[in-house]
C-alpha cells in the first residue's frame, strides 16, 4: 500500500489519498498517537489532525484510551496516551464460497476480524448460477445483525472456476458453469448496492490467508474440495499467470495414473468413494473417514496412506518448479492433513535423488472457510485503497457518516 501523493495530484486526489493513507496506517498498526500517525504519513500535526477529524467525524476512526491495553509499542510510564484507532463497526464486508457441495459464507468488519461465518450442504452442479448465489447471499443476510446491511461496503464471491477480470466465469467445468455473469448475478441477488468482486476460489483462499499472516516471499496454497485449486502468492501478490490460471495443480495429469487428474487422485470425492467401498457403508462421510483415521481403522489408514503418497508427488512437482518457502493447505480435506504429516514428508524425500529445501507445509487456522473469509478481505482491500468510492467525494465535501 502506497501512501505517498504526487506533486501533480488535484486537491480532490490529494485529500483522497490521505485519507485512504491514513486508514490503512492505522489499520496496519492497529493503534496509534496523533503523533505517531502524523509522522508516519510525513505530514505535520495540523494537516494530519484536519484527516482524522474528518475520519471520525464520518465514524471510521475514534480515540480511545491506552490504559490497561498490551500496546507494547506505545507503552510508558506515566498518563496513558490517547490512542486513534478503527471503528470495527464501521463498515462490514461478505465474502461467499460456491463450493461443490457446500456453501459457505462470512462476514468481516473494518478491522478485518470475523463477525459471523455460516456453512451449508448444497448441490451446486444440479441448481442454476442464480439459485446458488441467492442461497449463498440468503445464508450470511440470515447471519448479520440489525443495521450491518446498510453498513456493509462490498461483496465477494468466489467459485472454483476460470474468472475474467471483469467477473464473467468463463468455465468452471466442475460445476457445470461456462460463460456466466457471475458479478451481475451477485448485484442482482444481494439486497444493498454494494461494490462487487468475483474470484477463484483458490486465489480468494490465498488473499485471505496472506490477509492473516502476511506474504513475503513465495506461498503455494492448495484448496482441497472435491476439486484441488491452487494460488501462488509471492512477495504479498497475487500470481496470476499470462491468462490468469496459474497454481491449477489440479488439472495436472499423473503419470502411470491411467490419465487422472491429481483432483481425482487427492479430492474429497475419491476418499469419501474409497471410505465407503472399503467398509460397506454407502453413507460413509469425510468426517466419518477421518475419525477412521485418527482411530487407526485399517482401512482408513490404507486410503489415507496412499493420499498422502499422491499429495507428496504433487507437492514435489510443484516444488520443482515454484520453490515456494511455505506450503497452505485449506479445505475441507486439508483436516487430513496433520494425521498423515510424517508420511507426506517421507514420500517426498523419497521423491528426490537430489535434496532440495523443503519448504514449511501447514494447515490454514480456518480452513474451511478461508476462501469465504479471502472474497470478504477483497473488498475490505478495495475499501482501504484508491479504488474506494467512499472517499472521492467532491473537494472538501466530509466523509459520509456510517448509517445504522
Amino acid at each position: 500500500m502506497n501512501d505517498t501523493v504526487s506533486i501533480g495530484s488535484s486537491p480532490r486526489r490529494i485529500r483522497q489519498n490521505n485519507i485512504v493513507a491514513a486508514l490503512q496506517t492505522i489499520y496496519a498498526h492497529r493503534s496509534l498517537s496523533r503523533a505517531d500517525l502524523a509522522r508516519k504519513l510525513g505530514m505535520n500535526r495540523s494537516s494530519s489532525g484536519e484527516i482524522v477529524a474528518e475520519l471520525t467525524e464520518g465514524g471510521f476512526v475514534q480515540e480511545s484510551d491506552e490504559s490497561g491495553k498490551q500496546r507494547l509499542e506505545h507503552s510508558r510510564a506515566g498518563r496513558p496516551g490517547i490512542m486513534l484507532e478503527l471503528v470495527p463497526d464501521a463498515a462490514f464486508f461478505v465474502g461467499i464460497e460456491i463450493g461443490v457441495e457446500h456453501i459457505s459464507a462470512a462476514v468481516v468488519d473494518l478491522s478485518a476480524e470475523v463477525r459471523a461465518c455460516r456453512k451449508i450442504p448444497f448441490d451446486t452442479p444440479s441448481s442454476t448460477v442464480e439459485e446458488a448465489v441467492s442461497q449463498g447471499v440468503e445464508l450470511i443476510v440470515g447471519a448479520m445483525a440489525k443495521g450491518m446491511i446498510g453498513r456493509c461496503k462490498g461483496l465477494g464471491i468466489s467459485a472454483p472456476a476460470h474468472i475474467r477480470p471483469d467477473g464473467i466465469v468463463t468455465l468452471a467445468p466442475i460445476i457445470g458453469w461456462r460463460d456466466v455473469s457471475l458479478k451481475e448475478i451477485g448485484r442482482s441477488a444481494f439486497p444493498a448496492a454494494v461494490p462487487i468482486a468475483v474470484e477463484n476460489d483458490a486465489n480468494a483462499f490465498a488473499i485471505g490467508d496472506s490477509y492473516r499472516h502476511g506474504a513475503a516471499g513465495v506461498t503455494l496454497f492448495l484448496l482441497m474440495e472435491t476439486g484441488v485449486g491452487g494460488g501462488i502468492m509471492i512477495d504479498g501478490k497475487l500470481f496470476r499467470g499470462g491468462h490468469g490460471l496459474a497454481g491449477e495443480i489440479g488439472h495436472t495429469l499423473v503419470p502411470g495414473s491411467g490419465g487422472q487428474k491429481f483432483e481425482q487422485l487427492i479430492g474429497r470425492e475419491v476418499l469419501i468413494r474409497q471410505y465407503r467401498e472399503a467398509v460397506g457403508r454407502s453413507h460413509a462421510d469425510l468426517q466419518e473417514f477421518l475419525g477412521g483415521v485418527r482411530d487407526r481403522v485399517p482401512a482408513a489408514v490404507n486410503i489415507a496412506e496412499t493420499w498422502s503418497r499422491h499429495l507428496a508427488y504433487a507437492l514435489l512437482q510443484a516444488c520443482r518448479l515454484l520453490d515456494p518457502d511455505r506450503i497452505v493447505l485449506g479445505g475441507s480435506v486439508a483436516s487430513l492433513y496433520p494425521m498423515v504429516a510424517a508420511r507426506v514428508a517421507v514420500h517426498m524425500s523419497e521423491g528426490q535423488n537430489i535434496p532440495f529445501p523443503t519448504p514449511e507445509i501447514v494447515v490454514d487456522d480456518d480452513a474451511e472457510f478461508g476462501s469465504a473469509f479471502g472474497a470478504a478481505c477483497m473488498l475490505h482491500q478495495r475499501f482501504l485503497s484508491l479504488e474506494s468510492e467512499e472517499f472521492g467525494s467532491e473537494d472538501g465535501a466530509p466523509v459520509q457518516p456510517a448509517t445504522s
